[in-house]
């Protein structure tokens, strides 16, 4: 029987390798699996039902995370559903968790007085801890089997409403994880490195799941530092998951210490998702260290849709094609026929597969906006080459801008800022215009020492691309907001 993470059911011996890492603490497959055991007795104590959600905080300093994170993966080897949660959540946000999912238990710290997470029943790291000093592995073999039930619940950023939970399933997040292996030449020695928060499909699934199930582990730094996070990747010779904004600062900082260059020279594959990465850090990361960047694409409803192949190379300013399994198709405005795969044609990406979501926790409204016969319709507008490799322009709620008669792809006006002089950082968006329907605007983050000229910006993008594509206002600023991810949060920008 195929595991969903087979170190766990095998009772495989402690071979010295650390299968989780978080600062200097390491657990090997035999003590991983002792601390997972020991999690699921007290949970199975505690009366925990196939099923039932379980809120999970996932954020915290490495012994917290140490303790919590195989009482994560007991929930779900258990049958119930682990529901991920970062550990700064105000309480508007913890009110809605513990009202949508229901919930009776937690793991985590004790909630704080008046908290909307006091009543529930709580696990914490303290009591997971001495659980899993006693070493024994008492009770039944954890074999989850892939199968179709929810073992995961995670949600939705809120960007639309209030966030809504997506369950996964242990046979969907195998055949998305194997799927990137294949991709990704992702062989059981080599672990996963990475700093990403841990309640989201990067960070959760990818890192941890990914680094499990593959047999290489996760080295995770709770707190992101260029020259902590080279360092670990370097040294483990491992593959680092990261997310553009990260790329951006490990090539500002190893300016300053060559050290930085070296050590990620040395990484089996740098990985970078949750928001395109500009053709320009494609090239400033491979001058600091001679490694190129390998792009994917995914989202919340779906894990993991495309991906750069390692054995096509790198492709900067594309994401790959579809993943073994994955359907992906891109659809015009009528939301009926496709557009070409010419590579300009634009469209909204709709996805079908074993990992897309079957609909949203409880909210069968929400779901059948998103949902068609299978196809999960994404909002992500796109073009398309016809090797399949995807290129993506944006978001269609904030990024396909129809001004003039023209239908613009944000990203690319982005993409031709970021090409010009004293540029770092730009989100481009478009603004109610009586005339045009929409006018183009841009916020720049200039470089170090930089002070572009809005003016010249402007003219750049109408010698880059076309007149019509150029920003009509470039506001400067010192950044961007983003969420926990790094995206830009651009409808913040717009209030």
């Amino acid at each position: 029987m195929d595991l969903l993470f087979p170190p766990l059911g095998a009772g495989r011996p402690a071979t010295g390798a650390p299968l989780l890492s978080l600062g200097e603490a390491r657990l090997d497959a035999a003590a991983l699996g002792a601390a997972v055991h020991a999690a699921a007795r007290l949970l199975e104590a505690e009366g925990l039902t196939e099923g039932e959600p379980v809120l999970i905080e996932v954020g915290g300093d490495a012994e917290n995370l140490l303790a919590v994170l195989p009482a994560l993966l007991a929930v779900m080897e258990l049958g119930a559903v682990a529901v991920p949660h970062a550990g700064k959540l105000g309480h508007r946000a913890l009110a809605h968790l513990r009202a949508d999912t229901a919930a009776r238990l937690r793991v985590g710290r004790a909630a704080a007085e008046g908290s909307p997470l006091t009543g529930l029943c709580t696990l914490e790291p303290a009591r997971l801890r001495e659980a899993a000093s006693e070493g024994s592995r008492r009770g039944g073999a954890l074999r989850r089997a892939l199968d179709d039930r929810p073992c995961l619940m995670l949600y939705t950023s809120g960007t639309t409403g209030s966030p809504k939970g997506v369950p996964h399933s242990p046979a969907g997040l195998a055949a998305n994880l194997d799927a990137l292996a294949r991709a990704w030449a992702w062989g059981e020695a080599t672990p996963v490195v990475h700093a990403l928060p841990l309640f989201h499909v990067h960070g959760l699934v990818l890192g941890l799941f990914g680094g499990l199930r593959h047999g290489g582990g996760l080295l995770h730094l709770p707190r992101f530092e260029p020259g902590a996070l080279a360092r670990a990747v370097g040294e483990r010779r491992g593959m680092l998951f990261s997310v553009p904004t990260m790329l951006h600062r490990l090539v500002e900082a190893g300016r300053e210490d060559p050290g930085i260059g070296e050590a990620l020279g040395r990484a089996r594959r740098l990985i970078s998702g949750s928001a395109p990465l500009p053709r320009r850090m494609h090239a400033a990361v491979e001058a600091l260290c001679g490694q190129p960047v390998f792009e994917r694409y995914g989202l919340t409803e779906s894990a993991i849709n495309c991906a750069v192949r390692v054995e096509d190379g790198p492709d900067p300013g594309f994401v790959g094609p579809p993943l073994p399994g994955v359907e992906l198709k891109l659809v015009a405005d009528d939301g009926l026929s496709e557009v070409p795969s010419d590579g300009e044609s634009l469209g909204e990406v709709w996805v079908r597969g074993p990992s897309v979501m079957r609909g949203y926790h409880g909210q069968e409204a929400a779901s059948a906006k998103v949902l068609l016969a299978g196809w999960l319709k994404t909002g992500d507008i796109a073009a398309r080459r016809a090797d399949g490799s995807v290129r993506l322009v944006g978001r269609r709620s904030v990024d396909l801008i129809k001004s003039g008669g023209y239908r613009i792809g944000a990203g690319e006006v982005e993409a031709a800022l970021l090409e010009l002089p004293g540029v770092a950082e730009v989100a481009v968006v478009g603004v109610a215009d009586d005339d045009l329907g929409q006018r183009i605007e841009a916020f720049v983050v200039p470089a170090p020492g930089a002070r572009p000229d809005p003016a010249a910006l402007i003219q750049g993008v109408a010698e880059a691309l076309s007149p019509h594509q150029r920003p009509r206002a470039v506001h400067l600023r010192d950044e961007l907001p983003r969420n926990a991810m790094g995206k830009v949060q651009k409808k913040l920008l717009l209030d």
